[in-house]
């Protein structure tokens, strides 16, 4: 029942911006640690972003000063803010997030990935 369901994805030139959204929905009790990874053809899945339940967070270096990931826990919803993007950049997005459910089991989820390309 529970679902990470993303949005926001598309086409943008270069130097644009986009920003993705990832929504938490079902029986979530709470919602702890929720990241973005993106994953191009022929490269490994790799950690874009993460944003602790406090709201610390962290930042490849690639994307360091350009990208913001920010979380909205009334809502359990978890947003990335890419600007200046890149060729570069273009992969397919995912979202993760780490929640519990209502009777207390903590399990890792994941978005159904949205595409991310940007042009020259």
């Amino acid at each position: 029942q529970v679902q990470l369901v993303q949005s926001g994805g598309g086409l943008v030139r270069a130097g644009g911006s986009l920003r993705l959204s990832c929504a938490t929905s079902g029986d979530i009790a709470g919602v702890a640690s929720m990241a973005w990874y993106r994953q191009a053809p022929g490269k490994l899945r790799e950690l874009v972003a993460d944003i602790s339940e406090t709201g610390a967070a962290n930042y490849a270096d690639s994307v360091k000063g350009r990208f913001t990931i920010s979380r909205d826990n009334a809502k359990k919803t978890v947003y990335l803010q890419m600007n200046s993007l890149k060729p570069e950049d273009t992969a397919a997005y995912y979202c993760y997030a780490s929640l519990r459910r209502s009777w207390g089991n903590w399990a890792d989820y994941w978005g159904q990935g949205t595409q991310v390309t940007v042009s020259s």
